[in-house]
């Protein structure tokens, strides 16, 4: 079987990650992936902030808990020590789809390289906050932009299950 068909077909979403960092070349060929998404117009609009810090990433899982309504304690990111923040600018007509399209590269390369991944959603609301345009800020990120997801990424802390039957007629 083709190596793309492959890696479509076999991604699943993992929701234990074991706490080690993945390498810094499998990072950085994700994020290169993660720009290689098509875009309306090719205007390659959407952006990737990657979370390494445990700190930073810490504090990203205690705001999408919150906005989950979850107890405290949980880990919406199911443990996963690096998140891929993907945003895109408001001011183009297709950014959801952009976006979007960014968080599919990112989680079927990081398949490829045998790196565990789940969409976390929750985004849009996170980068509503105040707080969270004051962080582009001092990123240096300027403009009007919306979170589209974050793509968890680590090595997997067990089994992925594998893909269900596909459904008839789909």
């Amino acid at each position: 079987m083709n190596e793309t068909l492959k890696v479509l077909e076999e991604r699943r979403s993992c929701r234990n990650f074991k706490p080690d960092m993945i390498t810094e070349d499998e990072l950085q060929q994700i994020l290169r992936a993660g720009t290689y998404a098509a875009t309306g117009m090719g205007k390659q609009s959407p952006i990737i902030i990657a979370v390494t810090k445990k700190e930073l990433r810490d504090q990203f899982a205690e705001e999408n808990r919150k906005i989950m309504g979850a107890p405290e304690g949980v880990d919406p990111f199911y443990g996963a020590p690096v998140i891929l923040v993907v945003l895109a600018n408001k001011a183009i007509p297709t950014h959801v789809y952009d976006g979007s399209l960014v968080m599919g590269n990112l989680m079927n390369a990081a398949e490829s390289l045998g790196v565990a991944n789940i969409w976390i959603h929750r985004a849009k609301e996170e980068f509503e906050l105040p707080e969270y345009q004051e962080l582009l800020k001092e990123l240096g990120v300027d403009g009007e932009w919306e979170g589209i997801g974050h793509c968890a990424v680590g090595y997997v802390d067990g089994e992925i299950p594998k893909a269900a039957k596909r459904k008839d007629n789909r």
